[in-house]
């Protein structure tokens, strides 16, 4: 045989070993967490969209406050709205209507390394930035290494910390190396936002704050004015408009952002008639505000959209990095002073819930006291946990007879004078005459309503409560570095919660600047719960390791715990057709841009 033929026969044979080995894997373009995706490969579009809405016209939003960036994946600054969700694609996009599922969009389709210690994803070759370029897979690794890169917010370090490298194998192919297997890391990765390289232009990542992303999205940045408004404008090139994932989405042919100082003053201007639509999350403003000739005639509409998102926790966030909040007594005690019933009664027009869990309107929720493999897991931990944990079933405080207010308040003195706290001359003391007061920071009015009467309820304690609204900017440096002594947070966890615990609840978080671990949790056993939960094997071992972390965290009293609603107030101006089905897990604004769609292309 001559030595040519025999080359081409060992390439022909090289070559079909690799086929089996790639059939192996079973590339797939779509994936379920614990479960088979819920639309099969051939699929056409989501239920929840209308696949044949017509493009055109122009929705505008509403912005609060200011920005001051066009980076939204930066530490400082305040960046625009909109340009996460409207100008920057993923590898793969999320169903709402799956508790997990992703789907191939930038990348395919893609697959987990048997071992689970890599995943590999094909980059769809129709893939185009806004500028023409093709997306490729220098491209998807060049965009995880600016995230990983300390040029951008640390908490993408965290997030992602389980992947080890991205590896380009070849112009459309890349693969994600992990240090550990996880559950939901090679879904995760699809979430990852894809840059062009030719943003940069050189810079570092950080400086590129007032240049227009190029986009790999739906949207192009069209204009804006810094702290004003910032609109969009549909690209018509956008590559991926006709792939499944992609129908009857992002119908606006422009989309704008208009900013006001405060939502009291953006009310008033959508009453007026400058924007479109108003996300409403103040009781009051839902039952007394929210009136006029616009809504009688029904120019305005107003409703409220079911969904079934879990609730999670919202809470008056404890710094616990300071000394006064060190002491579980103390927190015990302030968590005490919160009348919510009064507040649900009196302010809230009874529209809510109490917040009983993180996992609040979840079966991840844990209740009554730990038993079976619950227990087990926390019997490893027993040592490192208070008693309370094992004894004592947790619930947030009530004036519901036979408990009343007077007699919560006493019980928060006895803690407080457990604690070293005592009244001298009026004032709560601690050994070293020191006051107890609390400075709390509020973003926007409406809040000052609910911190009056829980003021009123802790100068009976001997506590100085003052409340404040700041200067957004000045908001989001004192979040970043911790600088608060309370503020309201919430932690709107998904129903199948798995990296983003850590950058929320984890030692590592409680010192990282820019977290949102605002109370400083800095405990190893949640550590490891969290670990639990995101390395579970199914969903429910997941259940399982979630009742343990929900359970551990209550017990340590990190804030006063808030309300919640399963439904979504919103308000808009009768300019729009809405899908008839509603997705299941979903934000409005998110919704909106991705579904909705004007009735005339010249609104």
């Amino acid at each position: 045989m001559q030595r040519w033929l025999r080359v081409l026969f060992q390439n022909l044979f090289l070559i079909f070993v690799f086929l089996l080995q790639v059939a192996e894997v079973h590339a797939v373009p779509a994936m379920g967490m614990g479960y088979e995706p819920k639309y099969p490969a051939d699929f056409s579009h989501f239920d929840y969209v209308s696949p044949d809405a017509e493009k055109g016209g122009e929705i505008v939003l509403y912005g609060l406050g200011t920005f001051d960036s066009l980076n939204p994946y930066l530490l400082k600054g305040i960046s625009a709205e909109g340009l996460g969700s409207l100008v920057f694609e993923s590898l793969l996009e999320k169903s709402l209507d799956e508790p997990f599922s992703m789907y191939g969009l930038i990348a395919e389709d893609f697959y987990l390394a048997e071992d689970g210690l890599s995943a590999t994803y094909h980059i769809n070759p129709a893939a185009r930035f806004s500028n023409g370029k093709p997306v490729t897979a220098e491209d998807v690794k060049f965009s995880f290494d600016i995230l990983m890169s300390k040029a951008a917010h640390p908490q993408f370090r965290v997030y992602y910390g389980d992947i080890e490298s991205a590896e380009v194998i070849d112009p459309l192919t890349v693969r994600f190396h992990f240090k550990n297997r996880n559950r939901e890391l090679h879904m995760i990765v699809g979430e990852i936002p894809i840059f062009s390289r030719d943003w940069l232009d050189g810079k570092a990542f950080d400086e590129v704050d007032d240049v227009p992303p190029i986009s790999s999205g739906p949207y192009i940045v069209d204009s804006y004015e810094r702290g004003k408004y910032i609109r969009y404008r549909r690209n018509p090139d956008y590559w991926a408009k006709d792939l499944p994932v992609r129908q009857g989405m992002y119908n606006f042919d422009r989309v704008k952002y208009t900013y006001y100082k405060d939502s009291e003053i953006g009310l008033e201007a959508f009453k007026a008639g400058e924007f479109d639509f108003f996300y409403e999350n103040h009781s009051k403003r839902w039952a007394r505000a929210h009136t006029g000739p616009k809504y009688e005639s029904g120019e305005i509409l107003k409703t409220e959209f079911p969904h079934s998102n879990s609730a999670g926790m919202q809470g008056f966030a404890i710094n616990t990095r300071r000394d006064k909040f060190k002491d579980i007594r103390v927190r015990q005690a302030l968590s005490l002073a919160f009348n919510f019933e009064w507040s649900n009664n009196q302010l809230f027009y009874n529209q809510y819930e109490r917040c009983y869990s993180y996992f609040s309107n979840s079966e991840l929720a844990s209740s009554g006291l730990p038993e079976g493999e619950e227990l087990e897991l926390l019997e490893q931990y027993r040592e490192q946990l208070p008693a309370s944990v094992f004894n004592r079933v947790w619930q947030p405080p009530t004036t519901v007879a036979p408990h009343s207010l007077r007699h919560n308040l006493l019980q928060a003195r006895d803690l407080l004078a457990e604690a070293g706290w005592t009244i001298q001359d009026g004032v709560l003391k601690n050994a070293a005459g020191e006051p107890f007061e609390i400075d709390v920071m509020l973003v926007q009015k409406g809040f000052d309503r609910i911190f009056a009467p829980y003021t009123h309820n802790l100068k009976k304690l001997g506590i100085e409560m003052r409340y404040r609204v700041v200067d957004l900017s000045l908001y989001k440096r004192r979040l970043d570095t911790f600088d608060f002594d309370m503020v309201v947070t919430s932690y709107p966890l998904s129903t199948s919660p798995g990296n983003e615990l850590n950058n929320m609840f984890s030692m590592q978080s409680a010192e990282m600047k820019g977290s949102r671990n605002l109370p400083g949790i800095n405990d190893p056993v949640v550590d490891e719960l969290i670990e639990k939960i995101i390395n579970a094997e199914d969903r429910h071992e997941l259940v399982v390791a979630a009742h343990a972390l929900d359970r551990v965290m209550l017990h340590g009293e990190y804030l006063v715990p808030n309300w919640y609603i399963n439904t979504h107030r919103v308000a808009y101006r009768d300019k729009f057709n809405i899908p008839e089905t509603l997705p299941l897990y979903y934000e409005p604004i998110s919704w909106l841009l991705k579904t909705w769609s004007a009735k005339e292309a010249d609104i």
